[in-house]
């Protein structure tokens, strides 16, 4: 008969066999591409979307699974190489060996190059799940250092908008060079965000700007675009610690006509826009480096935001989610 204790110890190390790591999407709701120019931003995590990474003790070496490959992680194409360093920084400050017999597998609804944080939650989830794995506590600073080091692998210069969101539960306000403000918003309203089907090209986009303000005869006109993007991002803080939906609908549409005019939009973000005020939304807006990828609605209620979401469904939008931007004892309370 087995001792009742040592059975217990075999099944807590059982259990520690296995862990789990998540990240959420996220959402930038005002100040695409002015951020670049010293202007504030807004981003908040996206909870309709996510990513999980699962750890366990299998086979002989270091694997993974992924939607773009399954293999050996030191065999891992170079396209991948802000995943593979994800993983190897982590085992690195947890102190673990580099090549451990154990399998990562990583599952997302996060679309890809939509703007909606994707690789910065495969990181966060990644180092969540081998910390876990590991029985290791892992703090805020170390969780950034890990994700930040994998975003300047996949974008370069990461403003840290997207670690700090996938990871966190709060809006965050931000300005670049500056500390990262964390917002607590209580807004009575949905935010509706449609698909368009297209990859962001938000390279392109950026470099669009800049040719913007170095030509003359746009230079100004760009120039204040920018900085009427940065005071729409200050209003919209003020609407959502304030509760003031109709305002920040009004300043989401202001946005997207303002990022239109720096040539960051394109036809299809600008149709949808029009469809889903037309189908009751407050405001709408491109989201993100613009030029495809993601639009967003802001919606009075629930039954408004399901009837934006079909119809940009109906009209081309790839998929839909939303996601309530209050508390959610005020979300029961407006139920009953």
């Amino acid at each position: 008969m087995i001792n009742p204790q040592l059975k217990e110890k075999r099944n807590i190390i059982i259990e520690k066999k296995i862990a789990l790591g998540k990240a959420s999407g996220k959402i930038i709701l005002m100040g695409e591409h002015a951020v670049v120019y010293g202007e504030p931003a807004i981003a908040l995590p996206f909870s309709a979307v996510e990513t999980i990474a699962e750890v366990k003790a299998e086979g002989e070496a270091l694997t993974v699974t992924c939607d773009f490959y399954d293999g050996l992680v030191h065999k891992m194409p170079e396209i991948l190489e802000s995943l593979k360093h994800a993983i190897r920084f982590s085992l690195y400050r947890i102190g673990a060996p580099q090549d451990p017999p154990i399998h990562i597998e990583i599952r997302s609804t996060i679309p890809a190059e939509r703007g909606m944080g994707s690789s910065a939650a495969v990181a966060v989830a990644i180092a969540r799940s081998l910390f876990n794995f590991y029985g290791k506590d892992l703090s805020d600073k170390e969780l950034w250092e890990i994700v930040q080091s994998s975003e300047k692998i996949a974008h370069g210069n990461p403003s840290g908008i997207d670690t700090v969101t996938t990871s966190g539960t709060a809006p965050v306000f931000f300005v670049k060079d500056q500390p990262i403000e964390q917002l607590t918003i209580d807004m009575d309203a949905y935010l509706v965000v449609a698909d368009t089907g297209q990859t962001g090209q938000t390279l392109k986009a950026i470099q669009s700007v800049k040719e913007l303000l170095k030509q003359e005869k746009n230079r100004f006109n760009a120039q204040l675009s920018i900085k009427e993007l940065g005071e729409l991002s200050r209003l919209a803080k003020e609407a959502l610690l304030n509760n003031q939906r109709q305002e920040l609908g009004e300043i989401m549409n202001e946005a997207h006509q303002l990022l239109a005019s720096l040539t960051v939009s394109n036809a299809a973000l600008d149709r949808l826009s029009q469809v889903a005020r037309q189908a009751g939304a407050l405001g709408a807006k491109l989201t993100g480096g613009g030029r495809g990828g993601c639009l967003i609605a802001l919606a009075e209620s629930k039954k408004s935001a399901e009837t934006i979401a079909i119809s940009l469904l109906e009209n081309g939008a790839r998929q839909t989610w939303c996601q309530y931007l209050g508390s959610v004892s005020r979300r029961q309370g407006n139920k009953a």
